[in-house]
């Protein structure tokens, strides 16, 4: 039996960053003939063509276990490793980034986090994270989760939309860091997975650890495996897919992506953990077509987040409303594929 719902740790969130890790890529079936330094651009969109072109000629790519050139055609199945090479200074570079501040205070400031945005500076990832943007924003930032990481409490993946909490001192920082630990703080999340779970509403208890082959990614590990508990509910079920709502009691690397992957729901474009592209017109089921998915991102939104304020002490909440690119899904869903 699950144990009753709260929340994540701070220093290991569902969604925490693997942009300093080799990412393992997978070419879905649509891709044919692509150059390999352009579809790393379409996959790093934060990092520069020029980067991704020395990185590819510095040996830091191989495809299907082989180094390859830039100019590489990409075929269905090739498996690409990219490993980033370390950036050049431990210098965190101001940047005039557009940051959506949901709230700001003296003590905290509440972002919604865009799509395709890395949370803290990391190897191959020094310019265009959110700490880049805060620290262009404001002088007053806490000291964060360490290095590269001023502000910072807890974190989202690139690709995942939503509410974060960044705090500007170090006693806002401890407060709400405690809250973390003692599982105080609660994060609901939004997906779009494929298929409708049997259940409408149920909890996922199956502990998780490093994937015994990838190092990256994360697998469900009964054996020596930590706890990880996720609860999730159906909000709208439609033909071949669902929007779910989820609230994650453990904070796990991956938990939700890996939960949802394990019960045989992966999420729509979560090509990691097996979920796929979707297409316009297989909603529509017509004829196929040359066009780009409906949604390009891991189809996963931190919608809110519920804690006490570390000076008001009173609970205060927080939401960001669905993404434009999730919302156009739900919409084609619900045009297409409503039962």
């Amino acid at each position: 039996m699950c144990p009753a719902s709260d929340s994540q740790s701070p220093t290991s969130d569902e969604n925490s960053e693997f942009a300093n890790e080799a990412e393992q890529l997978h070419v879905g079936h649509s891709i044919r003939e692509r150059r390999l330094d352009k579809y790393l651009h379409g996959r790093f969109s934060n990092l520069s063509r020029s980067f991704i072109q020395n990185a590819i000629k510095q040996g830091a790519v191989k495809v299907n276990g082989n180094i390859a050139k830039q100019s590489l055609k990409l075929s269905p199945g090739d498996i690409i490793d990219f490993t980033p090479p370390e950036p050049p200074s431990k210098d965190i570079l101001p940047e005039d980034i557009p940051l959506d501040i949901i709230y700001e205070d003296e003590e905290l400031i509440i972002i919604n986090k865009q799509p395709g945005m890395i949370v803290h500076p990391a190897r191959g990832n020094r310019h265009g994270t959110l700490v880049n943007a805060l620290v262009f924003y404001s002088d007053e930032l806490s000291t964060g989760l360490g290095e590269f990481r001023p502000g910072i409490v807890h974190r989202l993946d690139k690709n995942t939309t939503g509410v974060m909490v960044v705090t500007k001192n170090d006693t806002a920082q401890w407060k709400i860091a405690k809250q973390f630990e003692h599982r105080q703080i609660k994060k609901t999340y939004l997906a779009i997975v494929h298929g409708t779970p049997e259940l409408t509403a149920d909890c996922i208890d199956i502990p998780l650890g490093i994937h015994p082959r990838f190092r990256e990614k994360y697998a469900v590990r009964p054996d020596s495996g930590k706890e990880s508990v996720t609860f999730y509910e159906v909000l709208e079920p439609f033909r071949g897919f669902s929007l779910l709502k989820l609230t994650p009691k453990t904070g796990r690397t991956h938990q939700i992506r890996v939960h949802l992957t394990y019960i045989k729901h992966p999420i729509v474009a979560d090509d990691m953990y097996g979920g796929k592209l979707v297409y316009q017109w297989q909603l529509a089921d017509a004829e196929p077509a040359v066009t780009e998915p409906v949604i390009n991102r891991v189809a996963l939104h931190a919608f809110s987040l519920e804690f006490m304020h570390p000076s008001k002490n009173e609970m205060m909440k927080f939401e960001a409303p669905l993404p434009q690119d999730m919302q156009n899904f739900l919409n084609e869903l619900r045009k297409y594929r409503t039962i």
